[in-house]
């Protein structure tokens, strides 16, 4: 299930500052967490409006992992600038292009 935090950000189609735009609060009590504050111009949503962005916003999530994944596989620019000069540039990007393979993201 995609957090709520997602889905209010699809829904609203803008960053959203968690600390002043819209506050959510979850009091442990098993329904999970909820929005406290609405702070946007764009009307608050229905609980029906937010879990229509349930598959996209499970996709974001999903695909958030994987850009990260692919991050920590890249290596910081330095290294590989280092090695596009050792190895030349089709190395490189071959190399690229493989863990793009091994990880690819989930269409939306």
């Amino acid at each position: 299930m995609a957090n709520l935090s997602t889905k209010i950000k699809l829904y609203a189609n803008q960053e959203i500052d968690f600390l002043k735009d819209v506050i959510l609060q979850d009091d442990s009590n098993g329904q999970g967490p909820y929005i406290k504050e609405w702070n946007l111009a764009t009307p608050k949503p229905t609980l029906e409006q937010l879990n229509a962005y349930e598959a996209q916003a499970t996709t974001y999530e999903n695909n958030q992992k994987i850009i990260a994944t692919r991050k920590a596989l890249y290596g910081a620019w330095d290294k590989q600038l280092e090695e596009i000069y050792d190895h030349g540039i089709d190395s490189w990007k071959a190399r690229i292009a493989q863990i793009k393979a091994d990880h690819p993201k989930e269409n939306s």
